[in-house]
């Protein structure tokens, strides 16, 4: 199986967008949305009407894991029901109303900014890792 990226981002007009970021195929999927999860759903549905177009037409789809990843406002807009500003300005250290601007895209993060924010939720998510519930 070949990993493919799927990017998620937002545009300046505030719609999401979901696309392979890749060129060795003979075809490309993209969804779009007015958030990023139905960007990300419209790809998966992307997806399943390339298999079945390919399986009429006597061909296969190729095996493929997309590796999904976000600029900052789509990952903000796509967990914005489970992670709330004020729990990410604790993991983060970004605040609050900073990550208001990020999510709504009237800012952008600087690379430092975003760099800051990934590793931050990576060590949030490995501790997270390391729980252990006794019985």
């Amino acid at each position: 199986m070949n990993t493919v990226k799927v990017i998620v981002e937002c545009g300046c007009d505030g719609k999401f967008s979901a696309f392979m970021d890749c060129y060795e195929y003979d075809f490309g999927l993209a969804g779009f949305g007015n958030t990023a999860k139905e960007a990300i759903n419209d790809f998966q549905a992307c997806v399943k009407e390339e298999k079945e177009m390919r399986e009429k037409e006597g061909k296969t789809m190729p095996d493929l894991i997309f590796d999904i990843q976000y600029d900052v406002t789509s990952f903000l807009s796509y967990y914005s029901d489970i992670l709330s500003k004020s729990g990410l300005e604790k993991v983060t250290g970004i605040n609050q109303k900073q990550l208001w601007h990020y999510a709504s895209g009237k800012r952008h993060p600087k690379p430092e900014t975003a760099r800051k924010i990934q590793e931050s939720l990576h060590r949030f998510a490995d501790d997270l890792r390391q729980v252990q519930f006794v019985n």
